[in-house]
């Protein structure tokens, strides 16, 4: 079986978000993928249905404020068994824990166009603080943000019982995530 959901989900939680109104993506053009390897076969699954609410003023990042709110259960890796056998409880355990979050505390800008958001990431009730570098690039009057983030599935606890074995499911997924805002 495929199991791309413990990537995914940390990846739902990584990008930046603030707490306020929802802000507007551009659904066909955002994207969160979970990217892991599986018996050494690279694999992606992404996330379906995510939330953004962030206030971010590029000429004012440390007042800037992301929450990101992904829901587990709208990881998709293409097969609908491997699908419902990623929501269990072995895996995301989408029944208790049906969202992935990341909150973020600061924001820095390290260079023109790039910054870091510091945060707390929450998948299946475990939180772990991550630093996530960010890209921010314009596309026409939408605003494109660009962020990887590596994570370990087991510090999560995503992949219990046999699943532990990394020999069958690497521990390592990057979470890619590109989230465009809708033009207002």
């Amino acid at each position: 079986m495929t199991f791309n959901l413990y990537g995914a989900a940390a990846l739902a939680l990584l990008l930046p978000l603030a707490a306020g109104a929802q802000t507007p993506l551009d659904m066909q053009k955002s994207s969160i993928v979970a990217g892991f390897k599986q018996m050494g076969v690279p694999l992606d699954g992404k996330f379906q249905k995510y939330a953004l609410d962030m206030q971010f003023d590029p000429a004012k990042p440390e007042q800037a404020r992301v929450r990101l709110e992904v829901d587990v259960n709208s990881f998709d890796i293409g097969d609908e068994s491997y699908n419902r056998e990623v929501r269990s409880k072995t895996w995301f355990n989408a029944a208790a824990f049906p969202k992935a979050v990341f909150v973020s505390s600061a924001v820095r800008q390290t260079a023109p166009g790039r910054f870091t958001v510091q945060g707390q990431l929450t998948i299946k009730g475990k939180t772990a603080e991550v630093v996530i570098p960010v890209q921010l690039s314009q596309a026409g009057k939408a605003s494109v943000f660009d962020a990887s983030l590596p994570i370990k599935r087991l510090q999560f606890n995503i992949g219990e019982q046999e699943w532990k074995d990394t020999s069958l499911v690497a521990d390592e997924v990057t979470l890619k995530l590109r989230l465009v805002t809708a033009p207002k």
